[in-house]
């Protein structure tokens, strides 16, 4: 390897290191440099490249739309040359170091539970982070490696992988019930004699809307309830209190309803469905310790 592609490898590695710590001074810890010298080795990138990486303050470094995209075509590349020396140097690529995950707060009380330590135990030099969020963001530049969302993927670079469907339930704890009767078809819902539990959709800030599903069939009701939440845990605990009606997704609410703690309401409307992606940064090169975690998750929602 000649200087120049040595002085681009090293400038590439400093560029990770400033994005991953978000200051000068920062990454100069990580790549034992003095902070000069992280940003004389930006300033050279940047002169190689003939692009702005970043936009410069006082206190914080922030990257320019042009260094958005070279990081995303940067990073895969970086991360498949460590996992290429990690197989070099033990016949394997070993899952191993800190995953960060952008998880859906309903996948993280519904699906992680004992499997979670089996998938520790065989992974013991993996670290995992879950952040549990309402909304995916900006996965590069937060950090993650992978986010689980329930939801309709957006338009994006990242990789979506679709893991499965679930159905929307419509549901209440029998005491609801008893106290003030099952109504008998969802648009008894919208007509001010039932209390319907209303769930805020993170995307647009507003309740999600009450649809019902029966083939080609699809309605929607007004329900204006009083009380709002966003907060997975917060819905359940309102509903299971017999505080009122409320939907909520067939894959935590099937046990439940199974064992007599809530009401399906309206059976025979059931094809209201809700799908779970996984999302990742790039579909080549993905780190053995990505690959080893989606891999579990995968088989935990073929389960499910």
């Amino acid at each position: 390897m000649n200087s120049s592609s040595e002085n681009l490898s090293s400038g590439i590695s400093v560029f990770a290191a400033v994005v991953d710590a978000g200051t000068f001074a920062a990454a100069s810890e990580l790549v034992d440099m003095s902070p000069p010298g992280v940003s004389r080795a930006i300033a050279r990138l940047e002169k190689r490249l003939k692009i702005r990486l970043f936009n410069r303050t006082t206190r914080a470094v922030s990257l320019t739309e042009e260094g958005r995209r070279f990081y995303e075509q940067v990073m895969p590349h970086l991360r498949g040359m460590q996992e290429a020396a990690d197989a070099a140097a033990g016949g394997t690529a070993t899952a191993r170091g800190k995953l960060r995950i952008n998880l859906d707060p309903v996948f993280s009380r519904i699906i992680l539970g004992a499997k979670l330590d089996e998938f520790m135990d065989a992974h013991p030099e993996l670290e995992l982070e879950f952040i549990a969020r309402d909304q995916l963001g900006d996965l590069i530049m937060d950090g993650f490696d992978l986010a689980l969302r329930f939801g309709e993927p957006r338009s994006s670079s990242l990789v979506a992988r679709k893991l499965l469907d679930t159905a929307i339930v419509t549901v209440a704890a029998p005491s609801y019930v008893a106290h003030r009767g099952r109504p008998a078809q969802p648009q008894d819902l919208g007509r001010g004699v039932h209390r319907c539990l209303e769930f805020r959709n993170p995307e647009t800030g507003k309740p999600f809307a009450w649809e019902f599903h029966r083939k080609r069939k699809r309605l929607i009701v007004e329900t204006n309830g009083r009380l709002t939440v966003n907060d997975p845990s917060a819905l359940l605990n309102a509903c299971l209190a017999g505080s009122g009606v409320a939907q909520m997704l067939m894959l935590g609410a099937e046990h439940l309803i199974r064992e007599g703690r809530l009401v399906n309401l309206f059976p025979d409307w059931p094809d209201e469905r809700f799908p779970l992606y996984a999302y990742h940064p790039s579909r080549h090169h993905m780190p053995a310790k990505t690959r080893v975690f989606l891999d579990f998750i995968v088989a935990l929602t073929r389960e499910s």
